[in-house]
């Protein structure tokens, strides 16, 4: 959802919920925030592209702030794999998003490649992602007093520009990550309509995370931990998360909290189907607009086995847990 600095008539209407964006520490990024961070590695970080020696697919979809009008909503779709007939060190993935916000939307569609080195017996990870983002406005929608302002739109118009990623990311085992990324390095300027006379500038976002995983006695029980910051050098937002799973011979379930300083608690919750990984989580805003105007999100995901040289059928798991 759009959260940076418009021009002309982009920063007016920006105004009219600016009050609630800036509550969240979110208007000044472009980003949208999933609380299932933990679950979309190749999104926050390209160098996670074919980590796992499977086709990973993960989708997730947030409706934010219910009960506002023409409120934010995202949805976010990837897939990875590594290139086995290349190599395992060679990873590669694709994905779409779509992000709306009042009578803007924005969509990205990006193709991403990462290499892996084994390192003190674990993986460092490079990666890189190119990419188109467009955005469009419905000026058609617009109810302004003076209709013929020109600094305002009345009609849609789009634009397109060219978007780069780049991350690095070390992997121990199963065991504990960390990586560092960067979105729209190069701070692509999207222009829009015929006369290209009105401009979103997007700019760089940073984003640095973690996680370790914690075993128990009892091996069917693990706690797994995340982190995430993200900033652009003027505003920021982290997120710490912690999962309570249980992983028995038919059962899979988790339950967790995720907690982010001075915007938002969530409680996450999910299950492991025939293969098939489902998780809800419905986050509340400390801002003070009320526990009833939080934001729900569902993540799905599914991972099989493509190791083409592996005898026997492939084999069905979850996706990554961290």
């Amino acid at each position: 959802m759009p959260r940076l600095r418009y021009n002309s008539w982009m920063k007016r209407l920006i105004g009219l919920v600016v009050s609630v964006l800036m509550s969240l520490q979110l208007w000044a990024q472009y980003d949208a925030a999933f609380t299932n961070y933990w679950a979309l590695p190749t999104y926050y970080n390209p160098a996670a592209s074919g980590l796992d020696a499977q086709l990973s697919i993960s989708g997730a979809y947030s409706m934010q702030l219910v009960g506002f009008e023409n409120a934010p909503s995202t949805m976010l779709v990837t897939a990875d794999l590594p290139l086995f007939f290349i190599g395992p060190r060679h990873g590669v993935g694709v994905g779409f998003m779509n992000d709306k916000i009042g009578l803007f939307a924005n969509k990205k569609l990006y193709l991403q490649y990462a290499y892996h080195q084994p390192l003190w017996g674990g993986k460092l990870s490079f990666g890189a992602r190119v990419g188109f983002l467009n955005e469009t406005f419905n000026g058609s929608d617009l109810d302004v007093e003076d209709s013929g302002d020109p600094a305002f739109a009345s009609s849609q118009v789009d634009g397109m520009a060219l978007d780069v990623d780049a991350g690095i990311r070390f992997s121990y085992k199963n065991r504990w990550y960390a990586g560092l990324s960067t979105m729209h390095a190069t701070g692509p300027t999207i222009r829009l309509g015929d006369d290209k006379m009105n401009e979103t500038h997007v700019g760089r976002l940073y984003y640095l995370t973690g996680g370790y995983n914690l075993k128990f006695r009892q091996p069917q029980y693990a706690l797994y931990t995340s982190a995430i910051v993200r900033t652009d050098l003027l505003a920021w937002r982290g997120d710490i998360t912690a999962r309570l799973a249980y992983n028995g011979e038919k059962l899979h379930m988790y339950g967790g909290l995720s907690y982010s300083p001075t915007v938002s608690v969530a409680v996450l919750l999910g299950t492991v189907f025939h293969g098939i990984k489902i998780g809800y989580s419905y986050e509340i805003y400390t801002g003070g607009i009320g526990a009833l105007h939080g934001s729900h999100e569902l993540m799905v995901g599914y991972q099989t086995d493509l190791n083409l040289f592996k005898k026997g059928k492939n084999l069905h798991k979850s996706v990554r847990l961290l």
